[in-house]
């Protein structure tokens, strides 16, 4: 029987938690990484993109077209304003938390994911690339029209932050590719110790700046991973009632879509415009970003099995 998690999910979760309690409870120490939480997402942004290859989601795109374009425009922009209003009414200190991190792209590790779960992962491949590419600017532009009577942002500044952790790796991924394709392989094979340490510099330069309020109010912390939990039930369902009249493959990988976020995008971001509520619930939502694993999984075996009996 195969287990829901790895040794290495485990190992990532104590990463988060940890770098986060250090931090919190000793800032100074953080302090000394306040200037490395970008670099440290556009290190992590390359280390994750290396497996991803353009060829590759060229070719899944000319078979999905249609359905891929349908399902980013309900992941970018139509998903993201209807959770900010029902949590805007339902916990108003938790909605832009809910904008954001519906909002952002696909996590690079969703194709992973998906094959854990036997999911369509070229699917997964295209999305992942395509709300990469464009998150930049429509994050930006939704956060602008939804609360800019509340609060006044650089929107400019926004685009550029997003644009400068995304796309820069991307280009030195390409480039190496082309020109060292040896060094890859290389660090692929160090890929996991090299983005823990780059997880742990990113939360400790930004969890530091929060350390009063955190001391001063714990029970966010319990409430922010409420949040991220409540987010992934309806990000689960979302995929599976997205995919309903398709195969269980793409049920699987919508559901993987939606809920396999890049998070710790929406940590480095959310510091730099916003917090401290909002970088928390993304820091959490580490937890609901692997326990997806184990409904999907489920489902996969209900449907397999009611499959079976049906023939």
């Amino acid at each position: 029987m195969q287990l829901p998690f790895r040794v290495n999910d485990f190992f990532l979760v104590f990463v988060v938690v940890s770098s986060m309690s250090i931090a919190i409870i000793y800032p100074d120490f953080g302090s000394l990484f306040q200037a490395l939480p970008i670099y440290g997402s556009m290190a992590l942004f390359f280390l994750s993109y290396l497996s991803i290859e353009l060829t590759a989601v060229w070719n899944a795109l000319k078979g999905h077209s249609r359905q891929i374009m349908t399902f980013t425009i309900m992941k970018l922009l139509i998903l993201p304003i209807i959770l900010f209003f029902i949590f805007n009414y339902f916990a108003p200190a938790y909605a832009l938390s809910a904008l954001l991190l519906t909002g952002i792209s696909t996590g690079v590790v969703a194709p992973f994911i998906s094959n854990l779960v036997k999911g369509n992962s070229s699917l997964v491949l295209v999305v992942v690339v395509l709300t990469s590419a464009l998150a930049p600017f429509t994050l930006p532009a939704l956060i602008k029209i939804v609360i800019s009577s509340q609060v006044q942002l650089s929107f400019f500044g926004m685009i550029r932050m997003l644009a400068l952790v995304i796309f820069v790796p991307i280009l030195a991924v390409e480039i190496l590719r082309r020109l060292i394709p040896g060094l890859l392989v290389t660090l692929m094979k160090k890929q996991f110790p090299l983005s823990l340490i780059f997880l742990a510099i990113i939360n400790l330069g930004v969890f530091y700046r929060y350390a009063h309020f955190f001391k001063k109010e714990p029970d966010i912390i319990i409430m922010a991973s409420v949040v991220g939990i409540v987010l992934s039930v309806i990000y689960y369902f979302m995929g599976i009632i997205f995919f309903w009249k398709s195969s269980l493959e793409n049920q699987l990988a919508g559901t993987v879509m939606f809920g396999n976020i890049n998070n710790v995008l929406v940590i480095v971001f959310a510091s730099e415009f916003f917090g401290p509520v909002e970088p928390l619930v993304a820091a959490m939502y580490v937890i609901p970003f692997y326990g997806l694993i184990i409904p999907l999984r489920y489902h996969y075996n209900i449907k397999t099995k009611n499959g079976a009996i049906g023939a």
